[in-house]
């Protein structure tokens, strides 16, 4: 295990070293690489809002890593819901607080908390069709 978080340390300080990342990019990278964003799950979200508007109106609270709007996957429309990512806990909190019951994209109220872990869909969902019902065993 310790071998592997030495490896991963000196791939990142090989990454962040290279002159190809500015500098205002390499926290950026570190936090990547590392895994630590704060997501929030934005709720009430318009079918005309888009990512660019959603990453624009939270941008005020913190440095925006990503900002997505699921959409469904038959129709590609949007939900109405979506999920922003901040760098810092404290960036993530403050936009939390500042935008939730806020009436911010095209008009609606968005609803703004902590986005849970993903579920594991496999063991959450119910079973697929089995067919038809098989008839009463009347004996």
């Amino acid at each position: 295990m310790a071998m592997a978080m030495a490896a991963l340390r000196e791939t990142t300080r090989r990454l962040v070293s290279r002159r190809e990342y500015p500098a205002a990019a390499r926290p950026l990278l570190l936090t990547h690489s590392r895994g630590i964003t704060y997501r929030l799950f934005i709720g009430g979200l318009s079918q005309f809002a888009t990512e660019d508007s959603l990453a624009d109106a939270f941008s005020q609270y913190g440095q925006v890593l990503e900002a997505t709007i699921v959409t469904d996957k038959m129709t590609n429309r949007p939900k109405g819901f979506g999920f922003v990512k901040f760098a810092s806990e404290e960036e993530a909190n403050k936009a939390r607080e500042g935008m939730n019951g806020k009436q911010v994209l095209n008009g609606r109220v968005i609803y703004v908390d902590i986005a849970k872990a993903k579920m594991n869909r496999v063991a959450d969902s119910s079973p697929g069709a089995t067919g038809p019902p098989k008839p009463p065993d009347n004996s």
